[in-house]
């Protein structure tokens, strides 16, 4: 069948077929794969393949341009070739001025589009140490030499595509410029079976690479083992079954996508397997053969002149070593195979006057009789190797193994005078050749099965088989039908009066393609080595991609698939009310200061439709309690009618035409968070993700101004903020980030923590006087109170906005008493201020007692938790006396313990004597009064000490910064503001 103008034929799986983009959505590859008809174009490739093996010889690279490129060599006395419209033979005559008479040029320069060239024993392996050291250390000298040598003969702009080397195996593909752009997924393996059954002295070097993105195509190097006894021959069938088993090539990527997985030998649409595969002639002496090609080769077979071979005339014997393929031969008895023809079976040449290669006496006959001799064919025939869809040429060529170098049809003539045998090969399969014989396979176990289940039911033979005999399918022997291809026969019969047809093949991806074998022979003038190179033209029609075409078809399609999907995808619409353009929806929360809460509502709703589901999309490895990546940015979903957020879950389906609020909050209320805004390290921005299954994704950018705050700094900065607040001065002065320690000292310790602990103090005395004017107003009596957050009255609501409105005031050197609501109790605003301080000491970042100072402090008194209070008095001195190297934090120090020490005094419960005289002594200071002597005052002071120690276990760990996984800190912390707390007086 001819090409059609695709290339493919009308009823071809690669003809376009129609999708219905309207029903449902297809995949962009599916789709642009059904109008490949638009996209591709017949294409025309001349492969030439070339073999040989160079038996380590000197200079045999300076024969390569002639015989791979210019296609010289070729005798047609030592061929038997079918010149008349071969269009692989050259008969331009401009480029046959410097032919010979005898011989023909094949194709070559610019008319061939790849060039694929495997040569074997470009190294001499021979010596152990030798191939040894190569298969430790790469040497590119040889691999170079042979580059230098093609490239040298290349026509201009050939591109090097594949080059790889295994010991002596080098492989190396040339394409031309244009094809050379269509070549894509180069992938290339070696597998060793040599010495030991994996090193690299035997084996394959393998390429897989894609012409046009339609046809993958495989090319197969090997050298196998030599030999020609029985074990011989089954290593190199079990080297065939490594190199098939090993060899993997990468994933096919095709548009950016990968394929699932890599591919192996067998999953291409053509393969070509070349090499000296080392198969050789059974049964037949060698000295019968050599004599009587020689004959053959000097033109004196049937004549009366045979009395002895001589070499041609004007060729000279050139003395080199010999090859790593030395081998003496091993005869062994084996019957031809039947599908041949012997010499007893040869048709008389009087019936065929007009076909010398029917003459008993042609070359051709004689090769005729010894093919059926051949070790490579019977192991075809076997099924042991090459069996699964594998072809070759008609053998028409003389053998290329073993000459005598230097000679031109001068077989071995050393000491072990080796049999000629056909030992380099080109073998090429197709994706219909695998199929085909997959499918016989099938059929062959499907006729065994029948047979038993007959032979189970006692029938000896079908009934109808004397029926179902086709002459046209059926074979006498062994069922094998006739092949349709006599260029490229399968071993076990061939017709040669067929006429050359194009083979169709369908390929993997669903393209059709076509080849042929234009010519299979063998340079026989080649006389550097003492093996023939073996070349093969192959003619490629197929479809190749035009890129252009393809990209113009992908955005076609593109847009109807978009169009088509958008019309049965959800749409979800946002409105931010309070935007001043609805253009592209923003959060803004303006500024935001530490522990603030701000919101913003979002009305969603559904403009499509179809049912809407979606949500806002997490982001990845954070939550809040990760402190080192914590959340500041929260998501839900409210009822347009101010319904129950909770029941509203993450992710929310909505009705066509209906509405929902997304409420998006924003609060900085982690230390680190604060840190790292105060220092510029972080910014209040974000892109929220709105997901809506099958529909587009929807990006909210959402932004803030951070305002500067006192907390999350260290005392060395705070110390440099003058009266005003840190807002103001970082603003006046125009600073970004960190407080410079090269700024002036404006204050001995932070003024954040006098106002604190001054608030504190006069609350302090507040909530005792409120507790003895009012009736209903009792203190809490936990000793913990105020700082113990379990004994807080206050709720968390309230606490969360008093507490920003104190930092506020921090910020700000604004009265702190004042940012509290006048209405606020007593005892909820020293709880509120007592939570204040504590964050404030959390979030100093060197700690009122840094790790230096603890350190000494720890050596000072390694049995700081076992003093006797006796000694409290000393140790307190030396605290304080190793605290005065860091003043600003000693007196920070001293602040906080002194203010914990007076409210621990002003908050202990007085004797019942003194509450019922309470309201005589209402008008004085409460912090001055006494108490009575005795038992009164035992007991006032064991209550105090009991408040002093809860109060160090709840202050020691934010004041200090030392190592929390040392054994005891907490104890040890716990005693040291214990000890400090201690007043003048000892008590």
């Amino acid at each position: 069948m001819e090409p059609s103008a695709s290339g493919a034929t009308a009823d071809s799986p690669a003809t376009s077929e129609p999708v219905d983009l309207s029903s449902t959505p297809q995949s962009l590859a599916r789709a642009v794969l059904a109008r490949r008809s638009e996209y591709v174009r017949p294409h025309r490739v001349r492969v030439k393949i070339g073999t040989w093996n160079v038996a380590g010889c000197p200079g045999v690279d300076k024969d390569l341009a002639g015989w791979f490129v210019s296609g010289k060599g070729v005798d047609k006395s030592l061929a038997n070739l079918d010149l008349s419209g071969n269009n692989a033979v050259e008969h331009d005559k401009a480029k046959l001025r410097d032919a010979d008479e005898d011989s023909v040029r094949l194709i070559g320069g610019d008319d061939i589009g790849l060039y694929v060239l495997g040569l074997q024993e470009i190294v001499d392996l021979n010596m152990t140490k030798e191939y040894m050291n190569r298969a430790v250390y790469t040497d590119n000298g040889p691999v170079d030499k042979w580059k230098a040598a093609l490239e040298a003969a290349m026509p201009t702009g050939y591109q090097l595509i594949v080059s790889e080397q295994m010991s002596g195996l080098l492989l190396l593909v040339y394409a031309s410029p244009d094809v050379a752009l269509t070549l894509t997924n180069v992938s290339k393996t070696q597998v060793g079976t040599g010495l030991l059954g994996y090193f690299g002295n035997k084996g394959a070097v393998i390429t897989r690479l894609v012409l046009g993105e339609t046809t993958r195509m495989v090319f197969v190097n090997c050298h196998l083992a030599s030999g020609a006894g029985s074990n011989n021959l089954e290593r190199r069938c079990w080297d065939v079954s490594q190199i098939l088993a090993k060899t993997q090539f990468e994933p096919v990527v095709h548009s950016g996508v990968s394929e699932d997985e890599g591919e192996r030998i067998g999953d291409e649409d053509f393969a070509f397997w070349f090499g000296d595969l080392n198969f050789r002639l059974d049964g037949l002496p060698g000295d019968d053969i050599r004599r009587l090609l020689t004959l053959h080769a000097r033109g004196e077979y049937g004549t009366s002149g045979d009395d002895g071979a001589k070499p041609l005339e004007g060729e000279g014997v050139i003395v080199s070593r010999s090859s790593e393929s030395d081998d003496s031969t091993t005869l062994s008895s084996h019957s031809g195979d039947d599908s041949f023809d012997t010499e007893d079976t040869l048709p008389d040449p009087d019936d065929f006057p007009e076909d010398p290669s029917q003459d008993p006496t042609s070359l051709q006959a004689t090769l005729d009789s010894l093919l059926p001799h051949d070790q490579l064919r019977r192991m075809i025939k076997e099924r042991k190797v090459f069996h699964d869809g594998w072809r070759e040429g008609q053998i028409t060529f003389l053998p290329s193994y073993k000459y005598d170098v230097g000679t031109v049809g001068l077989f071995d003539t050393s000491e072990k005078q080796r049999a000629p045998s056909w030992c380099d090969r080109i073998l090429y399969r197709t994706r219909r050749d695998k199929q085909n014989h997959e499918e016989k396979v099938k059929e062959e176990i499907e006729a065994k099965k029948r047979d038993e289940e007959m032979k189970a039911r006692g029938v000896e033979q079908d009934d109808d088989v004397l029926f179902s005999y086709d002459p046209e399918t059926d074979d006498g022997d062994d069922g094998e039908s006739a092949p349709k291809d006599s260029s490229a026969a399968p071993y076990d019969e061939y017709d040669e009066e067929e006429d050359q047809q194009y083979e169709e093949v369908v390929t993997k991806d669903g393209f059709v393609d076509h080849i042929s074998l234009d010519i299979y022979t063998s340079h026989q003038r080649i006389t550097s080595s003492d093996h023939k190179p073996i070349i093969s033209i192959f003619t490629l029609d197929y479809d190749a991609v035009v890129p252009e075409l393809k990209a113009k078809v992908h955005a076609e399609v593109a847009r109807e698939l978009d169009r088509a999907e958008n019309e049965g995808r959800p749409g979800i619409t946002i409105i931010n009310e309070g935007a001043p353009s609805q253009e592209q929806v923003v959060v803004d929360f303006g500024e935001v200061e530490f522990l603030e809460t701000k919101s913003c509502s979002l009305t969603l709703a559904n403009t499509g439709s179809v049912p809407a589901v979606f949500s806002f999309v997490e982001k990845p490895g954070l939550s809040e309690s990760d402190d080192a990546s914590p959340t500041w940015l929260f998501t839900s979903f409210l009822q347009s009618d101010g319904g129950n957020s909770d029941s509203m879950g993450k992710t929310v389906t909505l009705q066509p035409g209906e509405t929902i609020l997304a409420m998006v909050t924003a609060s900085i209320s982690a230390i680190s968070q604060a840190k790292a805004l105060n220092e510029g390290q972080a910014h209040i921005d974000d892109v929220l993700v709105l997901r809506v299954e099958d529909g587009r994704d929807h990006f909210i950018p959402v932004h803030g101004q951070w305002l500067p705050t006192s907390f999350g700094r260290s005392i060395d900065e705070l110390i440099r903020v003058p009266d005003g607040g840190i807002r103001k001065f970082l603003k006046d002065n125009g600073i970004k980030g960190s407080i410079s320690y090269d700024l002036p000292v404006q204050c001995s310790a932070p003024k954040e923590l006098f106002k604190l602990t001054e608030s504190l103090q006069t609350l302090a005395e507040r909530c005792v006087a409120d507790e003895a004017m009012l009736e209903d107003l009792t203190l809490p009596r936990e000793p913990g109170w105020p700082f113990d957050a379990a004994t807080w009255t206050c709720t968390l609501s309230q606490m969360e906005a008093f507490k920003t409105s104190l930092i506020s005031a921090l910020d700000t050197d604004t009265p702190l008493l004042e940012a509290l609501p006048v209405e606020l109790s007593s005892p909820h605003k020293i709880e509120v201020v007592a939570s204040v301080l504590l964050l404030f000491l959390t979030s100093l970042t060197d700690g009122l007692i840094p790790p230096y100072l603890w350190a000494k402090i720890n050596n000072a008194l390694p049995t700081l938790t076992s003093l006797p209070p006796a000694l409290w008095p000393d140790a307190k001195n030396q605290i304080l006396d190793i605290l005065s190297q860091a003043p600003n934090h000693n007196i920070a120090f001293v602040f906080l313990t002194a203010t914990l020490s007076r409210i621990a005094a002003e908050l202990t419960p007085i004797t019942a004597e003194q509450h019922r005289g309470r309201t005589g002594i209402v008008g004085r200071r409460l912090s001055l009064r006494r108490l009575r002597r005795g038992s009164d005052d035992d007991e006032a002071s064991r209550k105090r000490k009991a408040r002093e120690k809860i109060y160090a276990d709840i202050v020691g760990p934010v004041a200090c910064r030392v190592n929390e996984t040392e054994k005891g800190v907490r104890e040890r912390e716990r005693a040291l503001v214990e000890i400090c707390l201690q007043r003048d007086d000892g008590s």
